[in-house]
């Protein structure tokens, strides 16, 4: 899972912005203004029968601050991203 739904940054994080888009997801800011520090992703690559799946999660940034529900916070009644 993304650690970025718990962390105090992820409405402006340029590399939560670049994750969001690469899941097609809506951007919880247009304009990214926070550069962090030596984030981690891994990429997880599923092969389906017709296509690939690919999910990216952010697993460790020297930036990360912690604020529980962040992102819930910020999109109320919506799914959390997993």
């Amino acid at each position: 899972m993304c650690i970025c739904i718990n962390c105090y940054y992820v409405d402006r994080c340029n590399t939560y912005h670049a994750v969001e888009t690469q899941h097609e997801q809506p951007h919880l800011t247009e304009n990214p203004s926070f550069e962090p520090n030596n984030p981690s992703i891994n990429v997880n690559i599923r092969p389906q029968e017709d296509y690939i799946e690919m999910e990216w999660d952010v697993v460790g940034c020297d930036s990360f601050s912690e604020e529980k529900n962040k992102w819930a916070k910020l999109r109320p009644g919506e799914a959390i991203p997993t």
